[in-house]
């Protein structure tokens, strides 16, 4: 096994701490991935990986050669695009993941041109709700919205969406139409991922902001739910505006309490923390940017 591919397995090893699963990634049994490592070590005559209660842990050396590993790997990376030209594209296999309905929106329409202009390029996009382990997953960048937390990675924000009030025009005709921030609490509220016990919506109009807390009647863990509830006319939500594009732009949905903001929602590229972001998924990303750059509309 050339000096490479030993790096490239030690680097995986040491970021899922697992040797199954740095097999998993590289399609081939435990036992190579083990005779891989045990080969470099003997190589090197240093103990490179301890194992721990619960995972596989880098020594000293181990967490050394490590660090300049992904940054020998990377500048190989970059050589081989550069050497190629951008007129040859992207190329190997590149995993993103995005939330379910942002993708199904704002990205997936438009990947026919991404693929097309990097045809050696194969793309894994993993559409989930859920804030998965960038590492774990082998995911090369992710796009993410709303606040971070305590996310582990590298984020980029890109943008950001306006948040808005909206319901079905059947809801509003049948409850009649907020015409202040203070009316929503008499009224069915459709809450994406809430906690228990309602949720404080700030409200600002003229430099004055007005909290309002409101009991959510029904609460979905997905926005495919959230859009699914608010058009069948189970009550308002508030949004960002790129979750209802379409029906904002057919009439399933209407806009209230035009005269108030809310705080907005960013849109981030992240990618996985302790290794360097690659061409491709820097290249995925440049290419979402001049995407969403024509498109202003859908980041509200």
């Amino acid at each position: 096994m050339d000096r490479y591919r030993e790096m490239e397995i030690l680097v995986r090893v040491v970021e899922t701490g697992s040797f199954s699963a740095a097999a998993r990634h590289f399609g081939i049994g435990q036992p190579g991935i083990s005779k891989a490592v045990a080969a470099l070590e003997e190589r090197l005559g240093v103990r490179l990986l301890v194992r721990s209660t619960r995972r596989l842990a880098p020594t000293e050396a181990g967490v050394a050669f490590y660090e300049r590993a992904i940054r020998a790997l990377a500048e190989v990376e970059e050589a081989d695009a550069a050497a190629q030209g951008l007129g040859k594209g992207l190329k190997g296999k590149l995993r993103v993941c995005a939330p379910v309905t942002f993708a199904r929106i704002h990205l997936v329409p438009h990947l026919d041109r991404f693929l097309k202009a990097h045809p050696e390029l194969r793309l894994e996009l993993i559409m989930d709700d859920r804030t998965i382990d960038l590492v774990a997953e082998s995911i090369d960048v992710a796009l993410r919205l709303g606040d971070l937390g305590d996310s582990a990675g590298t984020a980029r924000r890109l943008g950001e969406s306006e948040r808005i009030v909206m319901a079905s025009p059947d809801y509003l005709a049948r409850r009649g139409i907020p015409r202040a921030p203070a009316d929503l609490p008499g009224h069915d509220a459709v809450v994406y991922a809430q906690t228990v016990g309602g949720e404080v919506w700030r409200f600002r109009r003229n430099g004055s902001e007005t909290p309002v807390r409101i009991q959510s009647r029904l609460t979905l863990t997905a926005a495919e739910g959230v859009r699914a509830a608010v058009v069948a006319g189970l009550g308002l939500t508030i949004s960002s505006r790129w979750m209802f594009a379409p029906e904002i732009e057919s009439g399933a949905v209407r806009q209230i309490l035009e005269a108030w903001t809310l705080p907005p929602m960013s849109l981030w590229a992240v990618y996985p923390s302790g290794k360097l972001s690659s061409a491709k998924a820097r290249g995925f990303i440049r290419w979402f940017e001049e995407c969403m750059g024509f498109r202003p509309a859908a980041l509200g």
